[in-house]
């Protein structure tokens, strides 16, 4: 609030900062700042989720190289200055369809389980994001399991035809 009155008066003075290259109307700009929330709720944000961020970026929005890191890196100080998730979830519940919606809500359990564990404040998050974008329940759980079983290690084989060849020998 207080960044906001800050800007309207630097407006009336004329000191208004330079136009950023992402508008807060930018539907890529609301979805990587919530990916960059997710990735930082947890108080952590590691390697791991820094290179998802940049592949989901990367992916989705068909940028590559310099375009990725400066949305990410606008992303972040939109995530920074935002006081709730409105800001983010009004943008893409206009900008988007139903089918546009639930692929955010996909991109958010993508990230939430990029560092290996569902931490349960992101699991919160989605669950808000998910009510404010209009998903349903059934989708956001649907979403979640594709997620969870797209990043699980494949099992490990088991059997007698798992054994190493010298063993048992």
């Amino acid at each position: 609030m207080l960044a906001a009155l800050k800007n309207f008066i630097n407006e009336l003075a004329g000191e208004a900062d330079a136009p950023k290259p992402f508008e807060a109307a930018d539907y890529q700009l609301a979805a990587a700042a919530l990916l960059v929330h997710i990735a930082s709720i947890d108080g952590e944000f590691d390697d791991r989720e820094k290179a998802r961020i940049r592949q989901l970026v990367e992916a989705r929005f068909g940028l590559a190289g310099d375009e990725a890191a400066e949305l990410i890196q606008s992303a972040k100080e939109s995530e920074r200055d935002a006081v709730d998730l409105y800001r983010f979830t009004s943008v893409l519940k206009r900008r988007l369809d139903d089918d546009g919606r639930r692929q955010i809500i996909g991109m958010l359990w993508d990230m939430a389980h990029a560092d290996g564990a569902v931490h349960e404040f992101e699991e919160n998050v989605v669950w808000r994001v998910a009510e404010l974008l209009g998903v349903s329940t059934r989708d956001r759980v649907e979403l979640r399991r594709e997620a969870r079983d797209a990043s699980a290690p494949p099992p490990a084989p088991s059997g007698p035809w798992s054994r190493r060849k010298d063993e048992g020998r």
